[in-house]
């Protein structure tokens, strides 16, 4: 598979990291983004100096703003789009997409007019274009960014109703320190992936607030317990929840200093408005607007989610970060396992 070509849609911190795995692999690697003149950074700085500063670019990245000269002619595109702006842009790579191409989403939030995630929103505007076939996939995991482009360790899953475009997938992202695991559990692995960072945000306020780690762990707990039952009750597959992109990616997120979405959660427990805290961020934080979505779904499929409820509230409608964890700590006592 070595010296094909690979286009990575999106040059953030994620976009921009997952050339380290596929360039050590020597594809050709062309990673686009919207605004030239951040293309023409990353061309004269031979790195990302604004969302992953030090990770020096091999030759075969090229940095692109033609979004045809990406696609066209990749057997991966990979789509590393902020949720809010994802089904626009995919719409655009759907005339360059090559037939049998493998399309992976990384991106972790919830579209909120639809409350659809990313692989049916691609399901949808593929429907609706009448597009050549293409393989839709996920990936998802504990994996910060920073992490993966300084070659640390990694584990993450791949999922996709086609094993075999599974394992095709595997096989192109694997390397000796970035590990693929494969599932079919697509919905199963973008929502824990969606999920996770509105827990994130909830551990980050506890810590704000100087709470300890007893409160982060069960926080963490009871997250993943609300993350499980709105995934089942939407035909996900149980065990899905203990893997990689479950509790793998809610551990690391909720505990990890390099995590956006807790960063949002300590300046709201330190007393600052989200506005503020927002202005002050260069990457984007998923969490925030997959709150609102993540809580019209909850409602739209009759699940309780306590903890979404109250970061819902802190986030929408100013509610006291004190308050939202009173409201948490006396609600009805019940089984744990209920």
């Amino acid at each position: 598979m070595a010296h094909e070509k690979i286009a990575i849609i999106g040059a953030g911190s994620w976009g921009t990291a997952l050339t380290k795995p596929l360039a050590d692999k020597d594809f050709a690697i062309y990673l686009w983004d919207h605004f030239a003149e951040h293309i023409e950074k990353l061309r004269e700085a031979g790195e990302n100096p604004d969302f992953l500063p030090g990770y020096k670019f091999r030759e075969n990245i090229r940095p692109v703003s033609d979004l045809e000269e990406a696609v066209r002619g990749s057997l991966v595109v990979v789509m590393a789009i902020p949720s809010h702006f994802f089904r626009g842009v995919f719409r655009r790579v759907i005339p360059f997409l090559a037939e049998g191409a493998h399309v992976v989403s990384v991106a972790k939030g919830i579209e909120n007019e639809t409350l659809r995630t990313m692989s049916q929103v691609m399901a949808e505007e593929l429907a609706v274009t009448d597009a050549k076939p293409v393989h839709v996939a996920v990936l998802s995991g504990p994996s910060f960014a920073r992490e993966v482009s300084m070659g640390l360790p990694t584990a993450v899953t791949i999922a996709s109703e086609s094993a075999e475009a599974a394992r095709y997938l595997q096989e192109a992202f694997s390397t000796d320190v970035f590990r693929v695991y494969t599932s079919s559990d697509v919905i199963g692995l973008e929502l824990g992936g969606s999920l996770k960072n509105i827990v994130a945000i909830a551990a980050g306020i506890s810590d704000g607030l100087g709470y300890g780690t007893n409160t982060r762990a069960a926080l963490i707990t009871r997250g993943l317990a609300e993350i499980s039952r709105l995934g089942v009750k939407m035909g996900a597959e149980p065990l899905t929840f203990s893997g990689l992109a479950g509790l793998g990616d809610l551990v690391l997120t909720c505990t990890g200093d390099l995590s956006r979405n807790r960063t949002v959660g300590l300046g709201l427990g330190h007393g600052k408005r989200l506005t503020a805290i927002l202005e002050e961020m260069k990457m984007v934080a998923e969490g925030v607007k997959t709150t609102r979505s993540a809580w019209d779904l909850a409602r739209k499929e009759g699940v309780e989610m306590p903890i979404l409820e109250q970061v819902y509230q802190v986030l929408y409608h100013d509610k006291p970060c004190n308050a939202a964890v009173q409201d948490l700590m006396t609600r009805s006592v019940k089984e744990e396992l209920d």
